[in-house]
């Protein structure tokens, strides 16, 4: 007879960070809706379900993509430049944006098929990638698969990189992100209102994801520019103020909008993404515009001499003027890029 494994009941893999209540109800506590689920109730993100009073990880290992993608897809443009990397990623998520780029695989049913932590990692090996990046949707609902598949890339001396709306609790953060070489982290605005209208969550914890991470690992900034959302100048403002107090050299991806899922606002113009450009250069050295054909969008520049050490054609790196260490090769200057 089989052995099930003490993490395991039947097939499934048992959830971490949950609470178990009276009359089998649990508390699921990896991220800040701590969503109280009865008996066969699934959580928010739909990655969670309640079997009898066990919460269980119902999406362990089922992957909607299984893609090499440039590293500068992510969107990373200072952690290992011109490289690829595999990337796959979860059904669901536990933000409702009406406005997701993504939504078929986010909010809906989408076809899956599992791939083991140890698959995954020797996959990205043999692919040449660089390591691992779990993206698409949250990967952060895929908590207990992120962690354990983290441990075999780097087993087999790889990277692991996350793509998130960093909505979880501080606790279970804390303790992937020894796991994690890099992260792009979404701030989809400053506005509290914003989070609670149009994303059906709150602010706070994403600034908080965002602190414990920049302290520990690789972080950059996306920030969708939506018109009539959160294109303010105030907000534009308040958000680069933000990271610049954490760091100046974190990287800030400001990105195109276009119609999606239930929101109906137009394209956001270029000259709303110029606007952005200039007002986050004023404190941030590294500041990209996504989704704009234009060197301005692009190009990393030194945060000293203000020379270019990396140059890009859309996501395609076309030339380095750095050291293995990141140093520009203009000035010597630390740059903040990891090679």
């Amino acid at each position: 007879m089989v052995k099930i494994p003490e993490n395991r009941v039947d097939d499934c893999r048992i959830a971490d960070y949950w609470d178990s209540l009276d009359d089998l109800k649990v508390k699921c506590r990896l991220c800040p809706f701590n969503c109280l689920l009865s008996d066969g109730k699934m959580g928010i993100c739909r990655g969670k379900q309640n079997s009898a009073g066990t919460l269980l990880a119902i999406n362990y290992g089922w992957t909607t993509s299984l893609s090499m993608d440039p590293i500068e897809k992510k969107p990373l443009y200072n952690f290992h430049p011109g490289t690829s990397i595999l990337s796959i990623g979860p059904n669901g998520c536990n933000l409702k944006c009406n406005f997701c780029q993504n939504y078929h695989v986010s909010q809906s049913e989408y076809p899956v098929s599992y791939l083991t932590p140890m698959q995954a990692a020797d996959t990205a090996l043999n692919h040449g990638s660089i390591g691992l990046a779990y993206t698409y949707s949250e990967p952060l609902i895929w908590y207990e698969y992120v962690r354990e598949t983290s441990v075999e890339v780097h087993r087999l001396g790889l990277k692991n990189v996350l793509v998130s709306n960093g909505y979880i609790n501080p606790e279970p953060l804390d303790e992937l992100l020894p796991l994690v070489d890099a992260m792009n982290i979404d701030i989809k605005s400053m506005d509290p209102q914003f989070y609670k209208k149009v994303c059906k969550a709150t602010l706070a914890p994403v600034l908080e994801t965002v602190k414990r991470a920049a302290k520990r690992t690789h972080v950059e900034i996306t920030n969708l520019i939506i018109p009539g959302l959160n294109d303010s100048e105030e907000n534009f403002t308040a958000l680069v103020d933000f990271i610049a107090d954490i760091d100046p050299l974190i990287p800030l991806h400001f990105s195109r909008y276009h119609p999606a899922f239930h929101q109906n606002a137009s394209g956001t113009p270029i000259g709303a993404m110029r606007k952005a450009g200039k007002i986050a250069r004023k404190r941030l050295a590294h500041v990209y515009l996504g989704n704009v054909s234009s060197f301005e969008g692009s190009v990393t520049l030194c945060p000293d001499c203000n020379g270019i050490v990396i140059e890009r054609s859309g996501y395609t790196v076309t030339a380095t003027n750095l050291s293995e260490s990141g140093v520009c090769g203009n000035c010597g200057a630390k740059t903040g890029v990891v090679c």
